[in-house]
């Protein structure tokens, strides 16, 4: 009976070392003091650290001042997707918002993510910082205006030689 016993044991301990597992870059998000009606738009990044796909099953938010949108798709070990939540800044006040984010994570299968701020109709208005990413997006298609603006600009000067 003890090697039964055992032996199960040892079966469940490599169940849950290979399986999914679900981690954030952050789980709070501060948004500090901002604008009536700014964007209320804040990103969550979620990484699959274990070696089975993860699926988040569902987010949800604690009211409907606040909306998460996430991928149906699955995340593949080693992979990263986003969890997008929205607050609604037309409410004015400070707000602490809990969302729920649901997965098949055998250790962790419902996680809490926060956000929190003020709204204030006297704040100043904040520039959104561009992520890495964002940044080299819009560089190259302003390179790409760049090159088709010259091209546009090239051929109508060869229709007025013509």
């Amino acid at each position: 009976m003890k090697k039964l016993f055992a032996g199960f044991a040892l079966m469940g301990a490599f169940v849950l070392a290979s399986a999914q597992t679900i981690t954030f870059d952050q789980t709070t998000w501060d948004y500090g003091t901002v604008k009536t009606n700014s964007d209320g738009h804040r990103m969550f990044t979620v990484k699959n650290t274990g070696d089975k796909p993860l699926i988040i099953s569902s987010v949800k938010a604690s009211c409907g001042c606040t909306t998460p949108e996430w991928s149906q798709d699955p995340i593949m070990p080693g992979k990263s997707s986003q969890i997008k939540v929205g607050y609604n800044t037309a409410i004015n006040g400070p707000f602490v918002k809990t969302i729920e984010v649901f997965s098949n994570d055998p250790v962790n299968g419902r996680s809490a993510l926060n956000i929190k701020g003020t709204v204030d109709p006297n704040a100043k208005e904040v520039v959104k910082v561009l992520t890495p990413a964002e940044l080299k997006a819009a560089e190259k298609a302003k390179h790409i205006a760049d090159k088709a603006a010259k091209k546009a600009a090239k051929k109508s000067k060869m229709a007025v030689k013509k």
